[in-house]
Order: C-alpha cells, then structure tokens, then sequence
C-alpha cells in the first residue's frame, strides 16, 4: 500500500511539511480554522514561510477542516502548538485535542508521529493512552507511534525543512526504519536516528534550551557592562576574534520555541524531584529584559528633563523575531506594559506582524506605517530589515532631543545628530 498522509495542524511547522510531502505522495492537511484551510486552497500563506509556487508544486496534497477527510490516511503527523500556560506549565491542550481527533479514525498498522514539542516521554506517557483510548486499539500491536522534533525556524529563508538534518525515532525498530525511509524521500541534508522516542524528544527540548541559556548569559553581561558604561556590542566584536568564542546577541527572547521550550524541560525534572538552577535563571533573566529596556528608555528621557508622563514613544517591531509575522509570546509586550503603566502613550509600528493576532491575544493595535507626529524616544526592538530605510532620516521623527533605543544594534552611534541620545543593548 502507498502511504497516504495526514498532517494535523498547519502552522509554521506543519504547513511546510505537508507541502513537501504532498509533492511526491497522496497528502492530507488538516487543521481547524477553516479561514486558514479557505486561504490555503487559494494559495496563499499568510505565514509567508510557503510561497504561492510552491503549493501549487505540491500536486498530491489537499487542504481540509472535515475530520472525515483524513480517516483513509495511514500515517498522521501532529505538528500543532505546544505553549505554555500562566504559570508557565506545559499547556497540551492543542497537542491532546489533536490526538483525540486521530484517535477516532485510527485503524490497525497505523503510524502517528508528533512533531510538537513536548516533555521527554509525554507521547509514550500522554498521547499513546488517549489514542487507545478514542481508538480501542493497542500500542505497539495495533498501532504505533514516532518521534521527529520540528527544526523550522521562522522567517530563515535559508535554513529550511529539507535541508535540515531530521532526528527521527519509532516506538519500534520497524516503525524507525519506516520513518527513516519516509522522511528521507524529502529530506536532502540526511536523517539521524534516535535511540527511543524519549531520546529524540529530550534532543529538541535541549535544542532550545541551550540557546536560551547562551542568550541569557550575553544578557546578563549586557546588564553589567551597561552599569560599566561598556558597549556590550563592542566588547562582543573584541570577543569574537577567538577562535572559539560563541557569538551569542543580546535581546528580547520570546515565541513559541527558545522562549517555551526549557520549561517542558524543567517542568519534567520538578516531577521527577529535581530542582533546575541554571535553566530557571536563565529564563528568570531573559524574561526581564523587556522591563530592563524601557526602564532604560525612562532614566534617558528623565535625562533629557522630559516630562515623562506627556511623552510620545514608538515602539517599532512587535513579532517575537526580525522578519516574520508571528507575535506568539512576544517580549516586546512586555516593554509597551511597562510604559504604559508609567502613563506613557507609545505607538507600535511593524509592517510584518499579524494584526489580528496582536489585537487578539494582546489587545494592541499595530500600525502598518509610522504615524505623522513627534516623538520623545523610539524603541527600535525587532530586527526587521526594512527598519534600516524607516529610521535613516529622524529629522522629521523627533521633537527636538530625543531617545533611540536600538535593542538590536542595527544602527551606528555615529550616525545619529548630537540632540538624540542613542543607546543598544
């Protein structure tokens, strides 16, 4: 039998897998929000991680919300979100709706893979007793399951799915070398077999985690050399001409996956009796950050004698990252809070960022060119590259001496007019 596939959720992670899947076998891509699936079929992701071309290449997938639709489907691949709830506990509720819904139309010698990111063990432990439970069938004998942590990173146009390398691991060694054949008929840059399905899924979480923990350490020395009156940029630049120095920035650090992720790790380890120091700082320090930085852009307007409370701030760039649409668990939330409980009007300009999105999860409208007025400080806090061309002339930005916060540094000091005060991170 060909294998037919059926890929649950259609976001940044599955929507790229479905189209390559769908170039050279019989594909299903599910998801729940009809909008999306209506958008799909007319070619268009407002994602932007899959152009127009490209899913009209993928001759063999088709896009539904019927559940009945994916029922003829042998192998089904959950690609659907995995935050993280108030208290900063997993949240399974998408990851657990999308194995119930599997679950009623699984048959015997089924495959279900999950892509999502999870505790180590939470699919042998969590979804495999909900699948036998909506299915009646048994794991390991009637069906079987997989492993294969999502890669994507959002907006890279470089670092893309197949050429990725694929961590892939079965709840047995036949369902490995099944995946391993499966995912290597996409995937150019090679597969790498995990060991057990925990393995792979304890590989992805410390993907992350690693990143998050580097990212606080640059955070935190940037906290230090700005009490120094250092240039954390600068100092990085002198660094790096060790060979073996790891050139980490400081910033902002949100979304769905270096922001989330270490607490699915450390969320298993208190279960387990153990207490994380180390991933729990870092966390601790990277969600500050957004605090620290408009703390910052306060003491500097203070220091140009403003009057804070009547001042005009711009806060340009709203997504969790430089060039794409996401605003899932973004931290510049966290630096408009903060003005906004010091009485302070601040705009928010970004061209990429999801307005339905910012409006619904944070209640803030975001604006698709800078308004026509001054302003006391603008906080340029995401990388987009379109900002280099925005804010080249601040002539007609500024009401006389001002603040330009470059989280980022993607500006020159030296570039700016002596009646601006500019200051990175």
């Amino acid at each position: 039998m060909k294998d037919k596939i059926a890929v649950i959720g259609l976001g940044y992670v599955g929507l790229p897998l479905a189209v390559a899947f769908g170039e050279k076998y019989e594909t299903i891509g599910f998801d729940i929000n009809e909008i999306r699936i209506n958008q799909l079929k007319d070619y268009i992701d407002i994602t932007h991680e899959v152009s127009k071309e490209e899913l009209k290449k993928s001759k063999f997938l088709k896009f539904t919300n019927n559940i009945q639709d994916i029922k003829n489907a042998n192998i089904f691949i959950i690609t659907v979100p995995t935050p993280i709830d108030e208290a900063n506990n997993p949240d399974l509720n998408f990851v657990i709706n999308a194995t119930k819904i599997v679950g009623s139309v699984l048959k015997k010698n089924d495959i279900v893979v999950y892509e999502s990111t999870v505790f180590p063990g939470c699919t042998e432990e969590v979804c495999v007793p909900v699948l036998e439970k909506e299915s009646g069938l048994k794991f390991n004998i009637d069906f079987f399951c997989g492993y294969s942590p999502e890669r994507i990173n959002p907006g890279d146009k470089q670092h893309r799915l197949k050429n990725i390398v694929k961590v892939v691991s079965g709840s047995n060694e036949e369902t490995t070398r099944k995946l391993e054949r499966l995912y290597g008929s996409i995937i150019e840059a090679g597969i790498f077999k995990a060991s057990s399905i925990k393995v792979a899924e304890a590989a992805k979480v410390i993907e992350n985690t690693q990143r998050d923990l580097n990212i606080a350490l640059i955070n935190e020395l940037a906290l230090i050399f700005d009490k120094m009156g250092i240039n954390t940029k600068e100092v990085l630049n002198a660094a790096a001409t060790k060979w073996n120095f790891l050139r980490f920035e400081p910033g902002l650090v949100g979304g769905h996956c270096i922001g989330v992720d270490p607490y699915y790790l450390t969320y298993k380890a208190k279960l387990l009796g153990y207490h994380p120091e180390v991933i729990l700082a870092g966390r601790r320090i990277n969600d500050n950050m957004g605090k620290f930085i408009a703390e910052k852009t306060v003491k500097l307007l203070i220091k140009l004698s403003k009057k804070v409370k009547k001042c005009s701030v711009l806060i340009a760039g709203f997504t969790f990252k430089e060039n794409c649409t996401d605003v899932r668990n973004t931290k510049v939330i966290d630096i408009f809070n903060e003005l906004q409980d010091l009485e302070i009007k601040a705009d928010i300009y970004d061209p990429y960022a999801n307005k339905e999105d910012s409006k619904k999860y944070y209640n803030v409208n975001i604006l698709d060119k800078i308004p026509d007025k001054k302003f006391d400080a603008i906080i340029v806090a995401v990388k987009h590259d379109c900002f280099k061309n925005d804010f080249e002339k601040l002539d007609n930005l500024f009401d006389g001496e001002g603040v330009f916060i470059d989280v980022k540094s993607m500006f020159l000091e030296k570039e700016f007019p002596n009646n601006i005060i500019y200051w990175n991170l």
